[in-house]
């Protein structure tokens, strides 16, 4: 009962692409998948009247997407491992493509509920898989840890991507538009996916069946007890994911060795990766209501919104890679984590009268450069000293950090605002500085973590400073 064997052969064949080309086709899929998760936010009120749905319908349509692909990206990178980097990635963005085109076309909610789903599942087997091919698009170590580190921004363009593209295709077009776009996106990578190297050699090996469906049903209940903020679904997910450590640590074949979690310097990674995506998440959601329900900002004007944000990630992406070999990803991920701090901080003082191109314009775009140099620095860190063998797995174990991240932080923060607003007696401005409470908690967290990061660091040095 314990595993089965996986067929596998060689696959070497190499890459008939420059880095930069084969590096943009990787980076369109990381964009498009975390737009997947935010393009949906915006075209929700349309959906409803359209489909005829009630709000709980709604939540089903929403988390969905976010179940499957953080549910499914640890087996979705072990096999990538098993199977082959270039194999898995083309098999996740074909499920993705034609899910898109099935949720394009959903007429009833249950429709669009199994295309979202299914869209996880091909997001949760490409993206591990696409990370896990930097090292064969960037053999030499110096310039893929430039790469990772741009990688590490994508997903903060792909979640302010997804806000701004679902508000430009509502002002002049339907809905379902919004789901043709990433499946236009999959029909080129599939088109161009032959050029992409193959990754390292498919090796025998065996999958972890208990822990694979352990940390599958663990990951799932967790995210979803989470986004539904339901204890006892989270509880069910703790639990699962506790016996799933324990499984591990006795198997003699595990789905996720002990020692790759192990290791204080990727913990201190994935903790950065973890809040800071916590905070986007509730970053884009708060403002988007805050935009149009206090401030009366129509969906484009919204969108609209968030394009400073954008360019400033663009800008960050051309950064980070420098930044992480100049200083290092540790300061990098420090560095980042206190920027985004400081751009939470000034979004604490939203009230009922901002004006955008105040303190909020500078907050709005200091967070976001924040959290690229934030995911830049720490994308670095988690990857260091991974063998190729374990590539897709550590892909798989990042993104599950960016995808845990999101419900925790609205699980912990809408609720903050809300009972902030409650208690000082409702209205527009009540409301306001409940949002304001919000980002303020969440600069003292990340204000924290980059102490954490700082520490950790300062204790590896001088840990090796003794052996010295």
């Amino acid at each position: 009962m314990g595993s089965v064997p996986v067929d596998i052969s060689p696959d070497t064949a190499p890459s008939r692409l420059r880095p930069g080309p084969s590096f943009a086709l990787l980076g369109a899929v990381q964009v498009t998948l975390i737009a997947t998760i935010t393009v949906i936010t915006v075209a929700l009120p349309v959906i409803q009247r359209d489909l005829g749905l009630t709000d709980t319908d709604l939540v089903f349509a929403t988390s969905a997407y976010s179940l499957s692909f953080g549910g499914l990206l640890v087996l979705g990178g072990r096999l990538a491992d098993l199977l082959g980097h270039r194999a898995v990635f083309v098999t996740g963005v074909v499920v993705f493509g034609v899910a898109s085109l099935a949720a394009a076309a959903a007429t009833t909610l249950w429709v669009l509920v199994a295309a979202r789903f299914a869209q996880g599942v091909g997001a949760a087997l490409a993206a591990p898989a696409a990370m896990a091919l930097l090292n064969s698009v960037y053999p030499n170590a110096a310039r893929r840890t430039r790469a990772l580190a741009v990688w590490g921004v994508l997903a903060s363009l792909g979640a302010g991507s997804g806000n701004i593209l679902s508000g430009v295709i509502l002002s002049w077009g339907q809905w379902r538009w919004v789901f043709v776009a990433p499946a236009v996106v999959s029909l080129v990578i599939v088109l161009c996916a032959p050029l992409l190297p193959a990754g390292p050699p498919r090796r025998p090996g065996r999958l972890d069946v208990p822990g694979a469906l352990l940390i599958t049903a663990g990951l799932t209940a967790l995210i979803f007890g989470l986004g539904e903020t339901d204890p006892v679904w989270i509880g069910v997910g703790v639990l699962v994911l506790a016996l799933f450590a324990l499984t591990q640590a006795r198997s003699s074949r595990p789905l996720v060795p002990p020692a790759l979690l192990a290791s204080p310097r990727r913990a201190a990674a994935l903790l950065a990766i973890g809040l800071t995506a916590a905070a986007m998440a509730s970053y884009f959601f708060i403002l988007a209501i805050y935009f149009q329900k206090t401030l009366d900002y129509s969906p484009l004007r919204t969108s609209a919104a968030f394009l400073p944000p954008v360019f400033a990630v663009l800008f960050t992406a051309a950064a980070g890679g420098w930044a992480a070999r100049r200083f290092g990803p540790g300061v990098l991920t420090a560095a980042g984590l206190g920027l985004g701090a400081a751009g939470m901080g000034l979004l604490s003082g939203l009230d009922a009268d901002s004006s955008y191109w105040g303190l909020l314009a500078v907050g709005i775009t200091l967070f976001p450069v924040g959290a690229g140099l934030t995911f830049s620095g720490a994308t670095v860190w988690a990857v260091e000293s991974t063998v190729p063998e374990e590539a897709g797995l550590v892909g798989g174990v990042v993104n599950t950090a960016m995808e845990i991240g999101p419900p925790v932080g609205l699980a912990v923060l809408v609720p903050l605002a809300v009972s902030h607003a409650a208690g000082h007696g409702g209205g527009a401005a009540a409301d306001a500085g409940g949002y304001g409470f919000a980002f303020g908690t969440a600069a003292v967290a990340l204000a924290v973590a980059a102490g954490l990061v700082l520490l950790q660091r300062a204790a590896r040095a001088e840990k090796t400073a003794g052996r010295a």
